[in-house]
């Protein structure tokens, strides 16, 4: 019998209204998706989903002034987002990409370009990051000038909706509370066309980071006029149930000492 994968926002907290809006529209969209044929293996449901025109989104990425100007990029580790972080290493950009889920008390790796055991394209996979990469603390990187991140789905005001486990907007707000996000730094998703929704059609919450660009194998969306205020660093604990703190030592660790 075949075994359904559990849903990543089985431990969230937060209003049941909001949390059952986006579930809705992560169905949608993972069912379009599915249904146009433009989902790689192993499928859109239940995570960031790879899609047909990843490569080409990331080569679009690539001919941004706000690409040329980075030296220092923070990516999430989904398969969607491999193509930026191959390219970001092929410029000769420093890469901090996240352990998945943040499960280690040090919960990213640090590709350096110039010190990889495999091609660029090998070394960002999450199966090969630990053979290039070291693993490092938050309070061991250094601040970043572009942040990649993976959607299920995105607005064009900006609004960004995960797979519903809020790793992403962890990760946010633990970079923004050690100094190395900052208001100016330039936030950037890759996505299907599939995947972007008008402006006001995705439901947000106060630790929900937003995105700066969007970009498609066809266009970029600049949402900065749309601009939503950031997370400042604040961890809300009211948000967070005792099963998703469990699973993140860090979390676990900052409660302790706070």
């Amino acid at each position: 019998m075949l075994r359904m994968a559990r849903r990543h926002d089985h431990d969230a907290g937060g209003d049941p209204e909001v949390l059952a809006a986006k579930a809705a529209l992560r169905d949608e969209v993972w069912s379009s998706l599915t249904d146009a044929g433009v989902a790689r293996f192993p499928g859109a449901r239940n995570r960031i989903s790879n899609f047909v025109g990843a490569e080409a989104a990331a080569q679009r990425l690539r001919e941004l002034p706000e690409w040329a100007a980075a030296q220092r990029v923070k990516s999430n580790p989904d398969s969607a987002q491999l193509p930026v972080r191959q390219r970001a290493l092929e410029d000769g950009k420093t890469v901090y990409m996240a352990v998945p889920r943040l499960a280690e008390e040090d919960p990213f790796f640090l590709l350096d370009p110039d010190h990889l055991a495999d091609p660029p394209r090998r070394a960002v996979s999450i199966k090969n990051a630990m053979r290039s990469a070291r693993r490092v603390a938050v309070a061991d990187l250094e601040p970043v000038d572009l942040v990649v991140t993976g959607c299920v789905a995105v607005g064009e005001d900006g609004a960004r909706l995960g797979k519903g486990g809020g790793f992403a907007d962890l990760e946010f707000a633990l970079a923004s509370a050690a100094g190395l996000i900052g208001p100016d730094t330039v936030v950037v998703t890759t996505v299907h066309e599939l995947q972007v929704r008008p402006a006001g059609a995705i439901p947000t919450t106060s630790h929900d980071a937003p995105v700066d660009l969007i970009v498609t194998a066809d266009r970029v969306i600049d949402c900065r006029r749309h601009r939503h205020d950031r997370p400042t660093g604040h961890i809300d604990w009211d948000a967070l149930t005792e099963e998703k703190i469990a699973a993140i030592p860090l979390l676990a660790a900052l409660r302790t000492r706070s």
